[in-house]
């Protein structure tokens, strides 16, 4: 499979900008996806945020298995703030609102001494397509943010005022470099990184590969594949879902977009690609 790379200039000019801003806010909201805690983490932005409180969100819990709470509790005993939930769903907004407010009790402690009144100010980053947008609108109580589905929606600085909170939205930003490309691959399953410069086959060809080992009764379940090489599991998606041409050839194109597109949605089950090493090899535990 080819080498997986995306750090477009956008990117690089968002970083410059986090940067710059960071000094204007208390504390840092981190955005992982829950399905691949690990994958979806960018250390430079770690770096960044120093020794600001931080608090990790493992978003899209409504997609992830029992493997998202190990990876949670991991990162808590490590001593980490760590919160798995789905901001799409109301009824995350008061654990959320409740971690943010325990990482900053001692900010908040400090500025009532002094007699100053402010709403505390977090930034909110993460890589592409890990539901930083839905998030800030969950914490707003509506649609203040720029939301897609693909990656690189928000582009530009956006501050949003959410109650006794003001949020800065920050365009997804991935590393410079996909040193793991395991990791850099599991990141192209879930959209988080521009599927235009993707080959959608290979990528489609590593996910059942990948998920064979991993979830088999998914792929047996939604396409009737009994293993085998993952060219022989993929003619095998595109015959169940009939992409097939008149004379017989499997439509490749068409069965990987069928592929990804029920993985993202979580069409194949719930699942959580990345383990304890994983966690480990991101400096997350």
């Amino acid at each position: 499979m080819k080498t997986i790379q995306w750090y477009p200039g956008h990117m690089a000019k968002a970083m410059r900008m986090m940067e710059e801003h960071l000094s204007l806010c208390d504390a840092v909201v981190f955005v992982l996806d829950a399905r691949a805690p690990a994958s979806s983490f960018n250390p430079r932005l770690a770096d960044m945020a120093g020794a600001k409180p931080v608090l990790y969100v493992l978003n899209k819990a409504d997609l992830a298995d029992s493997g998202a709470d190990a990876a949670m509790y991991a990162m808590q005993k490590s001593g980490r703030a760590a919160l798995k939930l789905c901001a799409s769903r109301p009824a995350s907004l008061r654990p959320l609102q409740a971690a943010m407010e325990a990482v900053t009790a001692a900010r908040r402690q400090r500025s009532a001494e002094r007699g100053v009144a402010k709403p505390l100010r977090f930034l909110v980053a993460g890589i592409p397509n890990t539901g930083k947008s839905t998030l800030i609108n969950l914490l707003a109580g509506g649609k203040k943010a720029q939301v897609g589905d693909r990656a690189g929606v928000t582009r530009a600085r956006q501050w949003v005022r959410c109650g006794a909170f003001e949020l800065m939205d920050t365009p997804g930003t991935m590393p410079p470099a996909l040193s793991d490309q395991r990791l850099a691959r599991r990141l192209a399953y879930i959209g988080s990184i521009n599927d235009d410069i993707l080959d959608r086959e290979e990528v489609a060809l590593a996910l059942l590969e990948e998920l064979w080992e991993t979830y088999p009764a998914a792929l047996r379940g939604r396409y009737g594949i009994e293993g085998g090489a993952p060219l022989v599991m993929y003619e095998a998606l595109c015959r169940r879902r009939g992409f097939v041409s008149k004379g017989g050839e499997c439509d490749y194109g068409r069965g990987a977009a069928a592929l990804l597109d029920d993985f993202r949605k979580g069409r194949l089950g719930r699942v959580c690609l990345d383990g304890p090493d994983d966690l480990a090899a991101a400096g997350l535990v």
